[in-house]
C-alpha cells in the first residue's frame, strides 16, 4: 500500500510526521506523495480539509486517515500517542472504508463559461458592503427571493461547522444530501424568505441568481473563489450532491453522533 502524509506546520504535527514516516518505512509501506492509496493527515480538521483538496481529483482511488494533535476533530480518529495502534491497523488493512457525501458547486458566467468545485464542508456566498439580493431556484423552479447577509450551503459532515454557527441543522451524514442555511435574512411585510434551513436530497439542484455580483464573495471550504470581474459576471451558482464521495479507512471510525455529543454537549449531569 502506498501512503502519503500531510501535516499541519506546527511543532507537534511535524514531530508526529517524522515518527510516522519512520514507522511506516519499518513496517514496509511505500511512501508516495503523488499517487497514494491512503492519505494520512496530521493536525486537525483544517489539515484534513487541505489534504482532501490536494487529492480531490483522485477521490475514487484514495482513502483518508486523520491523526489529531490537539482537540478532537470531526474527521480525525486517532490521537498522536496512538501511532503504534494505527500502524498495526494499516498492516491488517483489507480496504475497509466509510464514505460521506460531498457538495458540487458550479459557477456559470455571463460569457457562457463555467467553473466547478467540490466541498467537503461548505460553500458560502455573501456580499461585502451591501445586502445580498438573489433569487433561489430548486430544480430550475423559483422557490424564493432572498435578502440578507448571505447563504451557507453545507454537506452533512460539514453541518457541524460554519453551518451550525449560522443556525443550520446538524445533519446525519448517512443522508445523501446537502443543506442551505440563511445568514441574517430580512423578513418583513415587503421581503420574505423561508427563514429556516432547508435540507435537500441527491436529486435536487439549488441555484442562486444574484441581482448584482459586483462585490460578491464566494468560498469553497476555506478557499475564496476568484474570477475576473472586468471580463465576466457571475450569472448563477448551482449546488448539488457531487457524484464522488470521500472515503475514510474504517479501522476505528468514531460515530458521528458521538463526536457531536463530545464536541457540543459533553458530560450530562
Amino acid at each position: 500500500m502506498k501512503i502519503a502524509v500531510v501535516n499541519y506546520n506546527a511543532p507537534e504535527a511535524v514531530r508526529v510526521r517524522k515518527i510516522m514516516l519512520k514507522r511506516l518505512a519499518t513496517a514496509g509501506f511505500t511512501y508516495d506523495q503523488q499517487h497514494p492509496d491512503l492519505v494520512i493527515s496530521i493536525g486537525g480538521d483544517g489539515t484534513l480539509l487541505s489534504a482532501f483538496h490536494m487529492y480531490e481529483q483522485v477521490l475514487d482511488k484514495v482513502r483518508f486517515v486523520g491523526i489529531h494533535t490537539g482537540h478532537l476533530g470531526f474527521y480525525t480518529d486517532w490521537r498522536n500517542f496512538e501511532l503504534e495502534d494505527l500502524i498495526h491497523s494499516l498492516q491488517k488493512d483489507q480496504g475497509q472504508a466509510v464514505s460521506y457525501p460531498l457538495l458540487n458547486i458550479t459557477q456559470r458566467f455571463s460569457d457562457g463559461s463555467t467553473s466547478q468545485y467540490v466541498a467537503l464542508n461548505e460553500s458560502t456566498i455573501q456580499q461585502k458592503t451591501r445586502t445580498m439580493v438573489c433569487d433561489v431556484y430548486l430544480n430550475n423552479r423559483l422557490f424564493e427571493g432572498f435578502r440578507g447577509d448571505g447563504l451557507c450551503v453545507s454537506t452533512p459532515t460539514g453541518s457541524t461547522a460554519y453551518n451550525k454557527s449560522v443556525g443550520g441543522a446538524v445533519m446525519d451524514p448517512t443522508i445523501t444530501g446537502f443543506q442551505a442555511a440563511e445568514m441574517a435574512s430580512i423578513n418583513n411585510r415587503v421581503f420574505r424568505s423561508l427563514g429556516a434551513p432547508i435540507i435537500l436530497g441527491k436529486e435536487t439542484k439549488l441555484t442562486v441568481r444574484l441581482h448584482d455580483d459586483s462585490d460578491c464573495i464566494m468560498t469553497c471550504d476555506r478557499q475564496t473563489l476568484h474570477w475576473n470581474r472586468n471580463e465576466k459576471h457571475l450569472a448563477d451558482i448551482t449546488y448539488r450532491v457531487d457524484d464522488r464521495r470521500i472515503s475514510f479507512a474504517k479501522y476505528r471510525h468514531t460515530n458521528f453522533w458521538d463526536r457531536v455529543h463530545e464536541s457540543f454537549i459533553g458530560d450530562v449531569q
